[in-house]
């Protein structure tokens, strides 16, 4: 084995550019040739491959983004797209592949090895969703962004005196949401994995008012409520005035923190060893702050558990 392929597929997450200088340079220092492939498994179906130096890794590892782009690939789910890819790693030479993104690429990555591509997976992805890692790369960086956010508004509604309802990515994972709840002190916050009653967050509210309490922060993931109607239900409820704040995609952008930095680096880098060692089919992750792998399948098999500690605790600490 002398070539190693390297794609970002899904959702973009600060981070991966750190991930990939890690595979790219983890490579070359083994005397392997490193392959780009543009825009992720639609990339290896049009076979937009190109080789990757040293050089062209540079000063990549403090921005936000993918250099090698992402997108979504309906037909490499089909089994006549997969053999396209094949055919086409085949002629590019390259002997493995190493994968970065969510659960979805994983799926795609697990196939690939099916058919006898060697394949790593390596997870990128702010909802921090993926089982057998304790953190995902871009997670920590869409964090701050959140609670910075919620640090501006917050100054606003104390000086207005107002409900605010701040909706946060996080379709099926609560982890963006809670986090930022428990770091910025929200009165409520919604996530998937929870249920809630309207009727105990109006009652929070209008205690929280009878004691003099000047504002109201409340987190909802995108995938608990939509935030702009759940504001409409609890102004119509309380009386008290709301004001709905939808953050959308700029948690995905912006510079990667120091902690996503060392993590992508220290992940692209072993999954690189992982192919040069022969193992194949598997994703590294984080644990105990310490680097792990385990088979792919065993992740894409196990379902994502939010942490319910954190979640009593955040109610108890908000009353």
């Amino acid at each position: 084995m002398k070539n190693i392929g390297v794609l970002t597929s899904g959702g973009d997450s600060p981070g991966m550019n750190a991930a990939i200088r890690a595979v790219v340079r983890k490579a070359i220092f083994h005397d392997f040739r490193v392959w780009g492939i543009n825009y992720g498994f639609a990339g290896l179906l049009n076979n937009d491959i190109h080789p990757l130096e040293i050089g062209d890794v540079g000063d990549i590892i403090h921005r936000g983004g993918t250099m090698l782009y992402t997108a979504r690939c309906e037909d490499f789910r089909t089994k006549e797209g997969q053999q396209k890819a094949l055919q086409n790693i085949e002629a590019a030479g390259i002997d493995a592949l190493v994968v970065i993104g969510g659960d979805g690429s994983f799926r795609g990555a697990q196939e690939l090895t099916k058919l006898g591509v060697p394949t790593i997976g390596v997870p990128a992805t702010i909802d921090n969703d993926v089982p057998g890692t304790d953190f995902t790369i871009g997670f920590d960086t869409a964090l701050n962004t959140v609670i910075d956010a919620i640090d501006k508004i917050r100054d606003t509604a104390t000086s207005h005196e107002r409900t605010y309802v701040v909706e946060v990515m996080g379709r099926d994972a609560g982890d963006l949401a809670l986090w930022s709840g428990l770091a910025d002190g929200a009165e409520t916050i919604l996530i998937p994995e929870q249920p809630y009653e309207m009727e105990d967050i109006v009652h929070r509210l209008i205690r929280g008012n009878k004691r003099g309490k000047k504002h109201s922060i409340i987190i909802v993931a995108e995938g608990a409520a939509s935030g702009v109607e759940f504001g409409k239900q609890i102004q119509e409820k309380t009386g008290f005035e709301t004001r709905v704040t939808v953050l959308g995609h700029i948690q995905r952008g912006g510079s990667p923190t120091a902690s996503d930095r060392v993590l992508a680096s220290r992940l692209g880098a072993h999954a690189t060893e992982l192919l040069i060692e022969g193992k194949a089919g598997r994703m590294v992750g984080m644990l105990a702050n310490e680097v792990v792998d385990q088979p792919i399948e065993e992740a894409l098999e196990a379902s994502h558990q939010i942490d319910n500690h954190m979640y009593r605790l955040s109610q108890e600490l908000s009353i």
